[in-house]
């Protein structure tokens, strides 16, 4: 095998044809790299250079290895490059998971200008991971970098606040309390829900569950949709009425339908930016770095 080095002499020697102004090229010595010239003839079992007293010519096998020997170079060069680069986090992949219905806009906002900053820096998105699911997978590193809400925060991973929401009823727009500044949770004790299914990881039908029974009452459930893009529009219809984030419904609001928001005194959801902290990938520091700027901390 050739080595870069004795790539290095050939083609000081086949591009001068003069050992000692290729020597003088390289800063070496005449005698050594005349002996890497013979070694690498002698790993190849070929002559490279016809050599005579007065000059030094290409031989046919020297003419055919010229091009790949640059190339050679080409690509040591290009390996160098996208280490030093993958090393300063220029380039890299990043995995990112949120919940495409809350989140999504604040994922836009940062891939397009990480992009714009950081071409070399690719993402793999994934628009369905709710809390429990990101949290986990940060953990098990299928995940670099998420948009959660926790409770908690937990051990070994660390973020940003970067978006606060606050609970709403989603209604048809000629519902009775459309025009409300705020709704009680126990004025909505007739209607009909619709919700998502039952999803350890989704926040939203254990909220509207929880929220219910403290008002009172159990909701009547008629529909479970598979996402918030679907309960818009069965809310449009009449079907029924949804308890959902405002950026939710900011996000993936239907034609027809309203949000207001509900009167109730707890505290409003946190959406994190979140990561390990100690996850070692400079691509994901450039990013985090720029996520200051695009999705700034929320008090």
């Amino acid at each position: 095998m050739m080595e870069i080095q004795q790539v290095r002499a050939f083609l000081a020697v086949a591009e001068e044809l003069h050992f000692g102004r290729a020597a003088e090229r390289l800063g070496v010595l005449q005698p050594p790299l005349s002996r890497t010239i013979r070694a690498l003839e002698d790993d190849l079992g070929v002559t490279l250079f016809q050599r005579t007293t007065r000059n030094v010519k290409l031989s046919p096998a020297g003419e055919a290895l010229v091009e790949p020997a640059r190339k050679m170079l080409e690509f040591q060069s290009l390996a160098l490059d996208s280490v030093q680069r993958a090393a300063t986090g220029e380039t890299g992949r990043i995995s990112f998971g949120f919940a495409r219905s809350s989140s999504r806009a604040l994922a836009a906002a940062l891939v397009t200008a990480s992009r714009g900053t950081h071409p070399g820096i690719a993402f793999n998105l994934e628009s369905n991971v709710f809390a429990e699911e990101g949290l986990a997978r940060l953990v098990d590193g299928t995940l670099d970098l998420t948009l959660v809400r926790w409770a908690k925060q937990p051990p070994g991973v660390t973020g940003r606040p970067v978006m606060i929401e606050r609970l709403c009823a989603a209604l048809p727009e000629g519902h009775r309390l459309a025009g409300q500044s705020s709704i009680r949770v126990e004025e909505l004790s007739d209607e009909d829900f619709i919700t998502l299914p039952a999803h350890p990881g989704s926040t939203l039908r254990e909220n509207t569950l929880r929220l219910c029974h403290e008002a009172g009452f159990t909701p009547r459930l008629v529909q479970a949709a598979p996402d918030t893009q679907t309960i818009g529009a069965l809310v449009a219809s009449g079907l029924g009425i949804s308890v959902t984030f405002d950026s939710v419904s900011a996000n993936t609001r239907e034609a027809g339908t309203v949000a207001v928001p509900l009167d109730i005194p707890e505290e409003p959801s946190i959406v994190y930016l979140a990561h390990l902290t100690d996850h070692g990938k400079p691509s994901l520091d450039a990013v985090l770095d720029l996520a200051e700027a695009v999705l700034p901390t929320v008090d």
